[in-house]
């Protein structure tokens, strides 16, 4: 990654700095996460059994467990490390949801977790093509993050994303090891595997991906699909969250988040044929339409623009 600052008609380098400790990683991610990976950091080196876990955080967006582990180095193997943890995790789930508790303030039962989209996030400045390859398949619950710091305080953030078809359960042929009691429980899932939980019909599938086709065209669009429903993002931001009925997508765009820690601007959609409603809970507000054929689709992706442009 080379960044440039452009002064006047010429370009001037921006000189690479390093980080000398893992320690400073992980303190400057930890005290970013919301803005970073728009997850919630729950505790710092937590001690479960005999493994210490770098960073605790949840996703409140799936009701999920993230683990997030800081490398300097890369004499490491990623798969054994993140089944390791994933498998402690699986097997100690009371553990996970006392220390959320604990370090909180806040209520959480063991039924509102969603254990299955648990994941491993490994940041590192670099990691070697053996790192890279050992997760290039499309099922494994982890992310590779390189985090770059340059002059003038300058971060930079890349995701490596694998492009494989091929489940890792084709290569690893024998039975009761770690990765295939934790690929029983946990998944990554699929936009197909979202639609076939959903059991929408094959028209209602076409009409999601005549929309997804459009909407990826927009730039630093990202396709997050979860067991219950699919959003877009926009730089890791939530734009459009698409749940699925058999005959017809639910669409809700957020107007803003009430958590007392997360109070947002209101969003306000222009929306001359009043073509979204608006409803709110105790967390949140969003105007809603239910999506049921292509007829009304330009204009329907004129007000999701809205929403996208309003996103940094």
């Amino acid at each position: 990654m080379d960044l440039y600052k452009l002064k006047k008609d010429h370009l001037e380098s921006i000189e690479k700095d390093s980080f000398k400790l893992e320690k400073d990683i992980q303190v400057l991610v930890e005290n970013n996460f919301e803005i970073l990976f728009n997850i919630e950091f729950v505790s710092t080196e937590f001690i479960i059994n005999e493994f210490r876990l770098d960073s605790l955080c949840y996703d409140n967006e799936t009701n999920s467990f993230v683990i997030v582990e800081y490398k300097k180095g890369s004499s490491y193997s990623v798969i054994d490390q993140g089944y390791s943890y994933l498998s402690v995790m699986l097997n100690n789930k009371s553990d996970f949801i006392l220390e959320y508790i604990e370090k909180t303030g806040k209520n959480l039962k063991k039924n509102e977790v969603d254990w299955s989209q648990s994941r491993i996030i490994f940041i590192s400045q670099s990691f070697n093509s053996y790192q890279k390859n050992s997760v290039n398949f499309q099922d494994v619950p982890f992310e590779l993050w390189e985090i770059k710091k340059f002059s003038d305080g300058i971060i930079g953030l890349n995701q490596h994303k694998s492009s494989s078809k091929e489940s890792i359960q084709k290569v690893n042929k024998s039975k009761n090891t770690i990765i295939n009691s934790v690929n029983k429980e946990v998944q990554v899932y699929t936009e197909n595997d979202t639609l076939k939980n959903k059991n929408v019909s094959d028209e209602t599938s076409q009409l999601y991906f005549s929309l997804r086709d459009k909407i990826i065209t927009w730039d630093d669009v990202v396709v997050n699909p979860t067991k219950k429903y699919i959003s877009f993002k926009k730089n890791r931001t939530p734009f459009v969250y698409l749940n699925f009925r058999k005959k017809y997508i639910r669409v809700h765009i957020l107007i803003q988040s009430k958590e007392v820690k997360k109070v947002t601007k209101p969003f306000i959609l222009d929306d001359p044929k009043k073509m979204f409603s608006s409803w709110e809970n105790d967390y949140t507000k969003m105007y809603s339409y239910d999506l049921k054929d292509e007829k009304d689709l330009d204009y329907f992706l004129l007000m999701l623009k809205q929403k996208y442009d309003s996103l940094n």
